[in-house]
């Protein structure tokens, strides 16, 4: 049943595609990202149904702001999260790594928890979250993305570990796609199996409903992921990706 939702990383890809479906569906969305611009465009889409605020999910006071968020909206019984970096980075330039374990770890860490604080407390919820299939196995080409990907799927499934052992009614959906043709792969890479994010989106949308658990997007990659895990280490660290 449609209630109110706040998705991070809601201003471009597959946050964005998500709030408009969920809009459709005549969900209350709390909107938040690094730029305000695209925020209020989806407002523009349902004026009274919507609020929008600026969050970097990288600075200490972002999940104050989210729980600022949470109020305007008058609660929050779902919590999307899409924000994300991610870069191919063969060199293993210090910036890019470092930023990227700023957002999808740090980042992710501090705002997930806030979350999962302000369900517990309310005594249920549903949290569902963007990783990737990059989490599987350590991917040379982006080292600091695959392990901050394979951070936030541990950190879920510890969460509702936790959640059960506290008994506690907070529903967690990891949601892992393969390659999404959004800005995030915007390398000279060219990059196999590309998906639209408005299918990834109804997906999502589709699991969010079931309570799914674990969601890998789609068939193809459920595929390639049960096979590389079949693979050994001893062969893995040799595969030229």
């Amino acid at each position: 049943m449609p209630g109110n939702a706040v998705i991070i990383g809601a201003s471009s890809g597959i946050g964005r595609e998500v709030a408009k479906l969920l809009l459709a569906d005549g969900w209350r969305l709390g909107l938040a990202a690094r730029r305000e611009e695209p925020l209020q465009e989806l407002k523009a889409m349902a004026p009274g149904n919507v609020e929008v605020m600026t969050i970097d999910v990288t600075k200490p006071n972002a999940g104050e702001r989210l729980q600022h968020l949470i109020s305007q909206l008058g609660g929050m019984d779902l919590y999307f999260h899409a924000s994300g970096i991610g870069k191919q980075n063969r060199t293993l330039e210090e910036d890019i790594e470092l930023q990227t374990m700023e957002t999808n770890a740090v980042g992710f860490t501090r705002m997930i928890g806030t979350a999962y604080r302000y369900f517990a407390k309310r005594g249920e919820g549903h949290i569902a979250a963007i990783t990737s299939i990059a989490g599987t196995k350590g991917l040379g080409p982006a080292p600091a993305y695959s392990a901050t990907k394979a951070l936030q799927v541990t950190y879920l499934q510890s969460l509702e570990q936790q959640a059960r052992g506290r008994g506690l009614n907070i529903y967690f959906t990891d949601i892992r796609p393969g390659f999404v043709d959004t800005a995030l792969l915007n390398d000279s890479f060219s990059y196999p199996m590309l998906m639209r994010p408005e299918a990834v989106a109804r997906d999502i949308v589709r699991s969010i409903r079931c309570r799914r658990h674990v969601r890998v997007i789609d068939y193809r990659y459920r595929i390639l992921t049960f096979f590389w895990r079949l693979i050994p280490n001893c062969l893995w660290r040799r595969l030229k990706l």
